[in-house]
This record gives C-alpha cells, sequence and structure tokens, in this order.
C-alpha cells in the first residue's frame, strides 16, 4: 500500500507538470500563463480542495480540530487571493482583501479564549507525518516560488534577451508544485484521522 501511494503522488506531480507544459506545448510563444491559465485554475482547484480535506480533519479530530481549522482558514484565504481577478471583475476592485479580512477576523472569533489550545493542537499537528510534506509545500509556496520569480534575478541572467514568459513559467510551476505538496499533506492527514477513528471503534 505505501508503494502504491509513493508512485500515485509520483504520478499526480508528473501529471501536473505535465499540464502546467501543455500551455506552452499548444500556444508556443503566445502563452501568458497569466490568472486565466491552466496552471492558475490548478492552483484554485489544489488551495480549495485542501481547504475542504482541512475541514474535514477539523470536524473529525478533536485534537486537532484547532490546527485543521486554521490551515482551512490559510488555504481559504489562499483560495481568495488565486481569484483575486475574478473578485475585482465580478464584485469590486479589492474584493479579495475584504473577503480575506471576513475570514481573518472570523478565525479570530472562533480562536477567542481558547489561547492555551491552540500551542497544544498545532503541537499535535507538528507530530503527524504529513508536517512535513506541508511545510515544505508551504515554504516552496511562499518563498522559494517567490525568489525564484524576482524579475531582477531573470533580467540579469537574459539580458537583451529577457522574457517574462520565462520568469512566468518558472514562478507560476513551483508556485504550483507548493500547492500540490499542501494538498497532497492534507490528504495524508486526512488518510491517519480515518485510521485513528477506525481503531478507535
Amino acid at each position: 500500500m505505501l508503494i502504491l501511494r509513493g508512485f500515485f503522488y509520483l504520478f499526480v506531480v508528473s501529471a501536473i507538470a505535465q499540464l502546467i507544459s501543455l500551455e506552452g506545448y499548444r500556444q508556443l510563444s503566445a502563452a501568458e500563463y497569466s490568472e486565466h491559465s491552466l496552471t492558475e485554475h490548478m492552483q484554485d482547484i489544489m488551495s480549495f480542495l485542501s481547504c475542504m480535506l482541512f475541514l474535514y480533519v477539523a470536524r473529525s479530530d478533536e485534537k486537532l480540530k484547532i490546527a485543521s481549522t486554521l490551515l482551512a482558514a490559510l488555504m481559504a484565504m489562499m483560495f481568495i487571493r488565486e481569484s483575486d481577478s475574478l473578485l475585482d471583475t465580478y464584485v469590486f476592485d479589492g474584493a479579495w482583501q475584504t473577503v480575506v479580512c471576513i475570514i481573518l477576523i472570523s478565525v479570530m472569533i472562533f480562536l477567542w479564549g481558547q489561547f492555551t489550545a491552540i500551542y497544544a493542537s498545532i503541537k499535535v499537528y507538528s507530530q503527524q507525518p504529513s508536517f512535513g510534506t506541508f511545510l515544505a509545500g508551504f515554504v516552496t509556496l511562499v518563498a522559494f516560488s517567490r525568489l525564484m520569480g524576482r524579475g531582477s534575478f531573470w533580467q540579469a541572467v537574459m539580458g537583451d534577451s529577457y522574457m517574462r514568459l520565462v520568469k512566468n513559467i518558472v514562478e507560476e510551476g513551483i508556485e504550483t508544485l507548493g500547492y500540490t505538496l499542501i494538498l497532497i499533506s492534507a490528504a495524508e492527514l486526512v488518510i491517519a484521522c480515518r485510521r485513528r477513528n477506525q481503531l478507535k471503534k
């Protein structure tokens, strides 16, 4: 079973890498990897699915309830941030900031008076095997992708041949990998949670 899961995740990551390159193969130099690209849509889907999986754990495991709620809120905010262009177009300019603030305030209200339990729940989560995968995905998403996507770096490397498209492909590709790792960590947490619940029965 462990080997099958390993091969499954290998297949998932390979398939996502292929989907990222699909736009380039189909549109060639016209590819933009913009807000409306397949790559961006995959990021939306993975952030949303991760949020739902963390919410499932929050409802299924009392010890992980607070930590999973925080993770679900984080992924919800990332999903909203990734959907900023849609919100700006169909709601109002800057709508995503408002929605993120609402989520943040809701989480603070939910956690009010539970500050001791927050640390305990996060500690339990940090002991889960999936914690390392989540951390790797989160760091890849918020730090590594940004550093590798710096325009100044690509301008220095490519000089007069600088193409913003190349920078976008690298940055968006690494972001998608980060979201993939977070989704895998969420799936692994659900599997571990379900196993614990079955053992209790």
